[in-house]
């Protein structure tokens, strides 16, 4: 990106985005933060004023009025900021779920924690190392305002990821401390999610040759995806007998081209998977119960 001629309006970047992995990365030459659950969002400033965008470039600049009256207050001409919006709940954790009526009814109770620097007065910082940049922007961040600095995670990856999870956080994101920003996917980003568990009603089952068999979950009515059977062949067995007494169900809503047999009601089951999903994903089926 050039520097802007006159008052040339700065454009939107496509995000750098973390891939996702199972374990954090291992050695010194990584940091850890908090994996909030929120909207990924991008702040940008020049001569046109404060501009809000969303994870895909869409302007949500009036959504975040409170926020952007505080994003212009910081002490910089020009900046583009990466960051994530976030409503807190009473335990003071992200709460994805309740961000959009935030958003609606109550935008002062709104944060943006931002992560990454862009730009500043003029001088693209794309080029240089994530830790150069984020101490730049710790800098123009002031303490105690709805607009926070990601403070690293002190810790080796393994450690962060253990005392997040314990604490009910979503995950962590561990960063190469010498990667530059570039757009899109990489690995020199890595976002690690924590596990839950939970007890979903089981609807259906899928034993196809040469695939993992898995069961079909919904939760409160809502289809959720499938998860994997790794039961041991005796557990596995009663899993499938049960299945097979309340076989002949009809294909719920929207699922008759899944290749599945589908079951009435009264088998649950305990379902661990990824936290912060809209449905199921990395899921396996714990343990299960006839409940009639």
């Amino acid at each position: 990106m050039r520097k802007p001629a006159g008052g040339a309006r700065l454009p939107f970047i496509r995000p750098m985005e973390p891939e996702l992995v199972e374990q954090p990365p291992k050695g010194e030459e990584w940091t850890h933060e908090v994996k909030f659950d929120g909207y990924r969002t991008q702040v940008i400033k020049d001569a046109d004023g404060i501009r809000f965008f969303t994870k895909n470039g869409f302007d949500w600049t009036t959504k975040y009025r409170t926020l952007a009256d505080e994003a212009a207050a910081l002490d910089a001409e020009s900046f583009i900021i990466e960051g994530e919006t976030i409503v807190t709940n009473e335990a003071g954790l992200s709460d994805f779920h309740a961000l959009r009526s935030a958003i609606t009814s109550r935008p002062q109770d709104l944060y943006l924690v931002a992560f990454d620097l862009l730009y500043l007065n003029g001088h693209d910082l794309r080029d240089m190392a994530l830790k150069d940049r984020r101490e730049v922007l710790q800098a123009l961040i002031p303490t105690g305002g709805h607009i926070q600095f990601s403070e690293a995670l002190p810790g080796a990856g393994d450690a962060v990821y253990h005392l997040a999870c314990e604490a009910g956080l979503e995950g962590i994101v561990s960063k190469r401390l010498d990667s530059v920003y570039r757009s899109g996917s990489t690995m020199n980003w890595r976002k690690i999610k924590c596990y839950v568990e939970k007890e979903m009603d089981i609807i259906g089952v899928k034993r196809e040759s040469g695939k993992p068999a898995m069961v079909l979950m919904s939760d409160q009515g809502r289809y959720m995806g499938g998860a994997i059977v790794t039961f041991k062949a005796d557990k596995r067995q009663a899993l499938w007998d049960l299945a097979q007494k309340k076989a002949g169900a009809p294909a719920p809503k929207g699922l008759a081209k899944e290749k599945a047999e589908w079951l009435k009601a009264g088998l649950v089951g305990r379902v661990k998977f990824l936290k912060g999903e809209e449905k199921l994903r990395h899921a396996s089926l714990r343990d299960f119960r006839d409940v009639g």
